[in-house]
């Protein structure tokens, strides 16, 4: 399985300088794809923090929720629930991995969470996220290059 952080699943439905990188990583993906519902949040709310940044018309707002309700509801992605155990996990990554990469407490609770749930791969475009994934043993895509 694949887990997907919101950073990559932003980018599939709203265009962003990533989503020329995005959109093959998902096509080509041969295993599942996995959210919890924390990334769904987290991805509606960068959606809604778009809009407050007036990067997106309220239309267009709209318009990416209806898409990403459509994919959720058509099992496009496998949403599973966060393990308790994840939390457990996310302390103990806390103090090997943030002390060196600085990296945010809700960004090793989705790397926790995918080791948890069984992905072998962690997709993101997020750098210390991605940095941090690697150290955790998970397999992660290339970044775009800037």
């Amino acid at each position: 399985m694949i887990y997907l952080d919101s950073s990559l699943v932003f980018s599939l439905y709203a265009i962003d300088s990533n989503t020329s990188s995005a959109l093959p990583l998902i096509r080509n993906a041969s295993q599942p794809l996995l959210l919890t519902p924390f990334c769904e949040l987290e991805t509606l709310n960068a959606f809604s923090l778009a809009r407050f940044r007036k990067e997106l018309s309220e239309k267009e707002l709209d318009r990416l929720r209806h898409n990403f309700q459509i994919d959720l509801e058509a099992s496009v992605y496998q949403l599973r629930p966060i393990p308790t155990g994840a939390f457990t996990r996310a302390k103990a990554l806390a103090e090997k991995i943030t002390p060196t990469i600085g990296v945010r407490a809700a960004d090793l609770l989705h790397i926790a969470a995918a080791i948890d749930l069984g992905a072998k791969s962690l997709y993101t475009f997020d750098l210390k996220q991605h940095q941090s994934a690697q150290t955790a043993g998970l397999k992660v895509n290339q970044l775009p290059q800037p």
